[in-house]
């Protein structure tokens, strides 16, 4: 069964329809998710370029390394474990840092 069930119709002019329309394709989102975030007070971002999805995935894979560094070195006990468990932890609060500032959208209320 469906939630949204209420439909609402209006009207715009070629250019306000055009404006729509290009905020829904630099947001990456459908025309219906566009609306609705906005309605929520949402301002919502543009769609990041394929250079930030290369960065993110170098980003996830250094901090897999750094794990599988902290893990090794506390089986072996020859490494500093809270100085690498802080560096894995400063890479991921970056990671979701990223991921807020260009992906997520943000409450303009």
């Amino acid at each position: 069964m469906r939630n949204r069930n209420v439909q609402i119709l209006f009207r715009l002019t070629e250019e306000e329809a055009e404006q729509l329309y290009t905020l829904v394709r630099k947001s990456g989102r459908s025309k219906e998710a566009f609306l609705r975030e906005m309605i929520k007070g949402y301002r919502l971002t543009e769609k990041p370029d394929p250079e930030f999805y290369r960065i993110m995935r170098e980003l996830s894979a250094i901090g897999n390394r750094i794990n599988q560094l902290a893990v090794k070195a506390n089986a072996l006990d020859f490494v500093d474990i809270p100085m690498i468990k802080d560096e894995a932890r400063k890479w991921h609060e970056f990671q979701i840092d990223i991921r807020k500032r260009y992906l997520l959208p943000q409450r303009v209320l």
